[in-house]
C-alpha cells in the first residue's frame, strides 16, 4: 500500500494517492528491501518541480506502471528538500552514470542501497522497459549487477576523498586574476549571466564578482554584474507584478522561467541586490528589494515568524487543469481589456510583441529598455511613466488574484529560513527600513524557540508545529551566517555567542579532522552508502565554504586562532584544485578575506549604533564590523569602550591603529 499519507512533506503528500506502493525513506523501508531481497526504486523530487509533476501524471498515476513497480521493487519517494543528504549522494551516482543530473531523479539500487542504474525524467514506456530489464537481469545474472554496483560505489567513495597535496602558496592574486579572465569568456554581454541556456541566477557568483570588481577596481567586471542584475530585474524571471524571482529561465534572455518560486533563491537575491544597490544606488535595484521582500512577507511569512518554502510552477488554468505558468502569463486580449487606452504604451514597456511572446498566444512580461529610454521615445516625463507602470502593475495584480494560485509548499526549512533572514537583514542595511529588521528578528526568535533543541542540535524541518529531521551542515552554516549578520546591525553580542555555540557544535559532530572539512551529516545520524562533503558552490553556496567564511569572521571576534587555522587549511586544499571558478566562487570570496585590503573596524561608545547604521549603508565587503555601547567582554572589543566619547578602532590582521574620534576620517580610511 501507499504509505505517504502518513508524511507531512507537501511533495510526498502529492504522491499519496498514486497506485504505486510508495514508502518514505526510513530504516523500516530499507530493511524490508533487505528482508525480501528486492531492488529499490528511489525517486527524488520536490513539490514545485514541473517535470516531477509530469512524470507523476504519465507514470506514477498509471496502473500499468504501478503494477511493474509494486511487483518487483521497494518504492521509496524522497523530498530532496527534506533529505538533501540522500539527494546529494544519489545525484553523484546519477552524474557518474549519465554525465548529468536534475529532477525528478530516479535511481534503482540493490537492497543495500548501492545504485545500479538511474537518470532523471523517463517517459512511461521507457520507464517500464528499463525496470523490467533490470529485474530480469537481477534474477538471471545477479553477479553482473553486483559487480557493477561495487565499481560504481568505489567511484562514489572516490569523489568524497579530498586530495591534500598542495598548499596555499600555489594560489595567489595572480592565479585569481587568471581564473577570472578565464571565467569572462563565458559571460553573456547582451543579456548578462553565462552564455548558455537554461540560465540560473547563481547569486553567489555575482556576490563574488561584485566584491572582486570593487576591490580590484575592475570596471569591466562591475559593468557585467550591473548588466546581469539589470536584465534579471527586467522581468520574465522576475515577477514585476508581485515581486519575487522564479528558479531559472529556459532561454538566454531571462525571459521564460520555470515558474516555481523558491525561498532560497529570493533570500540570496535580496542580499545580492542590496549589495549592488549600495554600490550603484540604482533605483531599479531598490525596487527589486522592496517588491521581493513585500512578496515574501505576504506569501511566505507565517504568524510564528517562519517562512514557507516555495510556490509551485503549476497552477490551474481556465479549463481547471494544472499547467505550468498559468497563473503568471497573459494573452494580448486579456491585457487589452484590462489596460484599455494604455495598452500600446504598456506593450512598449513589457514587449507584447515577438520579443515577449512565449507560446499558445501567451506573453511573459519582460522589459528590454529602460523606462528613461521609453519615456524619451514617447515624449513623456519619467515620473509620468513610472506612475503609469505602478498603476498597470496594480491593475494586473488585482486581475491575477482572481486566478487559481500556485500550490504552496508550507514546510519550513532551517537553512532556507536563515537565507531569508539574512535577506531581510541585508535589505535593512541597504534601505534603512526598520520593518525589515523586525521581520528578521522575529524569524531569528522562531529559530531559537522551535528549531534549536535543548540537546544543542538544530532541526532541519518544521511543519504543523513540530520540528523533525536532525539538522545538516547547511542548517548550521547558514544560521551562523545569519546570526553574525544580525549582530552586524544590532551589535547585540548574544547573536555572536549563539553563532559560536553552533560553530562549536559543528566541530563536535560534523568536523572530520583527517579530511579537514565538515561532513554534510551529523555523526549522530545513520550513515548513507558514502560520506558526503559538500564542496562545490551551486544555487546555494557549499556548506563548507560558508563555514570557512563564518570561521574567519568568528576568529576575529573571539580572537580564536583555531578557527582561522581551519579556514586556512580548507583553503589550502580547495584553492589549487579550482579550474571552473563559477563552482567555487564562495571559496574565492573567502580567499579575498586574506587580502591586504581586508580590515576590521570596532566602533565603541554611546553613539555606536548610529554610526554602525551609516557604515552598513555603504558597500564594505572587506570590513569585519563590530561595535558596542557598553563595556564588552567580546575579545575584539575588550577595554575599548569609553563612556565619554565614541571611538573608532581600525585594525588590520589584528593590529590596530590609535583610536580615531572623527567619523569622516574613518570613512576616508575605509575608502583607501
Amino acid at each position: 500500500m501507499n504509505e505517504l499519507h502518513l508524511e507531512t512533506s507537501p511533495y510526498l503528500l502529492q504522491h499519496a494517492n498514486n497506485p504505486v506502493h510508495w514508502k518514505a525513506w526510513n530504516n523500516k523501508s530499507l530493511a524490508q528491501a533487505t528482508t525480501e531481497n528486492k531492488l529499490i526504486i528511489i525517486s527524488i523530487g520536490y513539490s514545485a518541480c514541473h517535470w516531477c509533476h509530469v512524470m507523476e501524471h504519465e507514470s506514477f498515476e498509471d496502473n500499468e506502471v504501478a503494477q511493474t513497480m509494486n511487483q518487483h521493487f521497494i518504492n521509496i519517494k524522497v523530498d530532496r528538500e527534506e533529505r538533501p543528504d540522500v539527494d546529494a549522494v544519489y545525484m553523484k551516482a546519477v552524474q557518474i552514470m549519465t554525465g548529468r543530473g536534475g529532477w525528478p531523479m530516479n535511481v534503482v539500487t540493490l537492497p543495500n542501497g548501492k545504485p545500479i542504474w538511474g537518470g532523471t525524467y523517463f517517459r512511461k514506456n521507457e520507464w517500464i522497459n528499463s525496470l523490467e530489464q533490470l529485474q530480469e537481469l537481477y534474477q538471471s545474472n545477479p553477479e553482473k549487477i553486483l559487480e557493477y554496483a561495487e565499481k560504481l560505489h568505489e567511484g562514489l567513495q572516490a569523489t568524497s576523498i579530498i586530495e591534500k597535496d598542495k598548499s596555499l602558496k600555489d594560489f595567489n592574486q595572480e592565479t585569481l586574476e587568471n581564473l577570472v579572465v578565464k571565467w569572462q569568456k563565458s559571460f553573456d554581454w547582451e543579456f548578462g549571466g553565462m552564455a548558455r541556456a537554461p540560465k540560473f541566477m547563481m547569486p553567489v557568483n555575482y556576490q563574488f564578482l561584485l566584491r572582486y570588481g570593487y576591490q580590484s577596481n575592475n570596471k569591466q567586471i562591475l559593468e557585467f554584474v550591473n548588466l546581469t542584475l539589470t536584465k534579471m530585474a527586467y522581468g520574465g524571471l522576475f515577477d514585476t507584478i508581485d515581486g519575487g524571482f522564479s528558479r531559472y529561465s529556459v532561454d538566454m534572455k531571462w525571459h521564460v522561467p520555470h515558474f516555481e518560486k523558491m525561498l532560497y533563491d529570493n533570500g540570496q537575491l535580496v542580499s545580492l541586490y542590496a549589495e549592488a544597490y549600495k554600490v550603484t544606488k540604482n533605483n531599479l535595484f531598490k525596487e527589486i528589494i522592496e517588491k521581493t521582500l513585500t512578496f515574501v512577507e505576504k506569501e511566505w511569512l507565517t504568524k510564528e515568524g517562519s517562512f514557507y518554502s516555495a510556490l509551485d510552477a503549476d497552477s490551474l488554468n481556465y479549463e481547471n487543469k494544472l499547467e505550468e505558468g498559468a497563473f503568471y502569463v497573459w494573452t494580448k486580449k486579456e491585457l487589452q481589456v484590462l489596460l484599455q487606452e494604455d495598452f500600446e504604451l504598456f506593450s512598449q514597456v513589457f514587449n507584447i510583441n515577438a520579443f515577449g511572446y512565449w507560446e499558445h498566444e501567451n506573453y511573459v512580461l519582460i522589459q528590454n529598455q529602460s523606462l528613461v529610454e521609453i519615456a524619451n521615445q514617447n515624449k513623456i516625463t519619467i515620473f509620468e511613466l513610472e506612475s503609469k507602470k505602478k498603476s498597470w502593475e496594480q491593475i494586473l495584480y488585482h486581475g491575477r488574484e482572481k486566478r487559481s494560485k500556485p500550490r504552496l509548499d508550507d514546510k519550513c526549512l532551517t537553512s532556507w529560513n536563515a537565507l531569508m533572514l539574512k535577506g531581510f537583514v541585508d535589505g535593512y542595511k541597504a534601505l534603512d527600513n526598520h520593518h525589515y529588521l523586525e521581520i528578521a528578528l522575529k524569524n531569528a526568535d522562531f529559530i531559537l524557540k522551535n528549531l534549536w533543541s535543548s540537546e544543542g542540535n538544530l532541526w532541519h524541518n518544521y511543519k504543523n508545529g513540530k520540528a523533525t529531521i536532525n539538522g545538516y551542515l547547511e542548517d548550521y552554516a547558514l544560521v551562523i551566517d545569519a546570526f553574525i549578520a544580525l549582530y552586524e546591525v544590532t551589535i547585540e553580542e548574544h547573536w555572536l555567542q549563539k553563532a559560536k555555540q553552533l560553530t562549536d557544535y559543528t566541530f563536535d559532530y560534523f568536523y572530520d579532522e583527517k579530511a579537514v572539512f565538515f561532513a554534510f551529516t551529523s555523526r549522530l545520524d545513520e550513515p548513507l552508502i558514502t560520506t558526503h562533503f559538500e564542496m562545490e558552490d551551486n544555487v546555494i553556496p557549499a556548506s563548507n565554504s560558508i563555514m570557512a567564511n563564518n570561521l574567519f569572521r568568528l576568529s576575529i571576534y573571539f580572537n580564536n586562532s583555531h578557527y582561522e587555522k581551519v579556514t586556512q587549511q580548507m583553503l589550502q586544499i580547495i584553492l589549487p584544485t579550482i579550474d571552473y571558478p563559477s563552482a567555487f566562487s564562495n571559496w574565492l570570496h573567502v580567499f579575498l578575506n586574506f587580502s591586504t585590503q581586508n580590515k576590521e573596524l570596532a566602533i565603541c561608545g554611546n553613539e555606536a549604533i548610529s554610526f554602525i547604521k551609516k557604515i552598513n549603508q555603504s558597500y564594505n565587503p572587506n570590513i569585519v564590523l563590530a561595535g558596542t555601547q557598553k563595556l564588552s567582554s567580546l575579545p575584539f572589543l575588550q577595554d575599548r569602550f569609553s563612556e565619554n566619547e565614541t571611538l573608532f578602532y581600525l585594525c588590520q590582521n589584528r593590529t590596530c591603529q590609535m583610536p580615531i574620534h572623527d567619523f569622516q576620517e574613518i570613512i576616508k580610511e575605509l575608502s583607501l
